[in-house]
């Protein structure tokens, strides 16, 4: 298909959703859906043009394995104490703080002694940022490994999870910027870690997020900042991303996406029934651009999908300027001296891994992992892969103390150090 043709289909697609979208003929519920749909790869982090299995379990029983998964699945139902920080517009940002349980920690080791001398340090706190579309709970796995073994904050960004609506993108009709990520991850510090040494933890647009604090705020990174992890994310060039399809078909989205998004973010109440009805299209999108492997958990990605549908349209819409226009490159500089592990799936779709290899040749000293079999969910599909590097990290920069090994599901035992 010509870049002039697959253009023409997506035009003709959208006209048909937006025409739907305002009421006009019987069949709005499918077209409506086919657009949710659609956004919803992007919601994935992907692009529209999927070619989706057919799948030979009925409809009716698909839809009562769903609900199954939904209240047995544990995913997600870690809580810690909330709190909520106020970022610069007044947005509330929702977020929730693990302290350490001293009985899980053994005394101050030789090696924090070391990196800190010898009077003992402010407990470290490891600061975790999401990505796109989904919530702090996508690092289930992560902070049950962590819990009562180092000091942790979670928070959910702007207009995702539990935080309010951005007040700028409601009142004034602002799409929503990178930069403005970073700042709110400041506030967010500012609140649950006044002071005392930080680890920075994100995955893609919460990468992204950390890459815009150390650009605004480069005096919080050299002064307290010890170590960063940087997973399945991108400093830039993300225009470039083809999402595993024909380059006319993504040129061609790209071109009439924004303004479909826009649209369809003014009818977000017709495009989220729509995403309702189409469930089964929907979660075959999300599984084939969050994961890689074959032998996913089914609770998983069903926990992977409830995060995803819990975004609305309008909030997808109000995101997605920011990702072509990202390019935090020269940020990087600010980690150069720090720990650093950089961390991909091999079959990531949405932020290749050559976008962690790019970062990684930029900071010669820090640890860059390829995990095999993963797609752009990476923590999720290979959890222990990820804990376990990340731990790693902690204890080179003195989060944990040495000889603490870090459990797959929060256990920890200790050496004498």
């Amino acid at each position: 298909m010509s870049e002039s043709s697959a253009e023409a289909v997506v035009d003709a697609a959208a006209t048909v959703a937006l025409a739907s979208a305002a009421g006009a003929g019987a069949g709005w519920r499918r077209a409506t859906g086919i657009a949710g749909a659609a956004i919803g790869v992007i919601a994935a982090g992907a692009a529209a043009g999927v070619a989706v299995e057919r799948l030979t379990v009925g409809r009716g029983m698909r839809q009562k394995a769903r609900l199954a998964l939904d209240s047995t699945g544990p995913y997600g139902a870690l809580r810690g104490t909330p709190g909520k920080a106020y970022a610069d517009d007044g947005t509330e940002l929702y977020h929730e703080v693990d302290d350490v349980d001293p009985e899980a920690v053994p005394a101050l080791s030789p090696r924090r002694r070391r990196l800190f001398g010898r009077k003992a340090p402010a407990p470290v706190t490891v600061v975790f940022s999401h990505g796109y579309c989904l919530s702090q709970d996508s690092w289930h796995f992560q902070r049950a490994a962590l819990r009562g073994v180092v000091r942790t904050v979670h928070w959910d960004q702007r207009s995702h999870g539990r935080s309010g609506r951005g007040v700028r993108q409601v009142q004034d009709g602002v799409p929503v910027d990178i930069e403005q990520l970073g700042r709110d991850l400041k506030a967010v510090i500012d609140a649950t870690v006044p002071e005392g040494p930080i680890v920075l933890v994100g995955h893609s647009m919460g990468g992204m997020t950390v890459m815009a604090l150390a650009d605004q705020f480069p005096e919080l990174i050299r002064d307290r900042v010890v170590a960063v992890a940087l997973v399945g994310t991108s400093s830039g060039k993300l225009g470039e991303v083809n999402f595993g399809l024909p380059v006319a078909g993504v040129n061609a989205v790209r071109r009439v996406l924004p303004g479909v998004l826009k649209a369809l973010g003014q009818r977000a109440d017709l495009v989220e029934k729509g995403r309702r009805a189409t469930a089964d299209l929907f979660a075959g999108i999300i599984k084939r651009y969050s994961f890689a492997s074959r032998d996913v958990d089914p609770a998983i990605v069903r926990f992977a999908e409830r995060m995803i549908e819990g975004t609305p349209i309008d909030v997808v819409a109000e995101y997605y300027p920011a990702f072509d226009n990202h390019d935090k490159t020269a940020a990087l500089a600010h980690f150069a001296d720090k720990p650093v592990l950089v961390l991909a799936g091999v079959g990531d779709m949405v932020t290749p891994s050559e976008h962690s290899e790019a970062i990684a040749s930029l900071l010669p000293e820090a640890e860059l992992v390829l995990v095999p079999d993963a797609g752009h969910l990476v923590m999720l599909e290979h959890p222990e892969v990820v804990t376990d590097r990340l731990a790693d990290l902690l204890t080179r920069a003195g989060a944990v103390p040495a000889g603490a090994t870090v459990g797959g599901y929060g256990s920890s035992t200790a050496q004498p150090g």
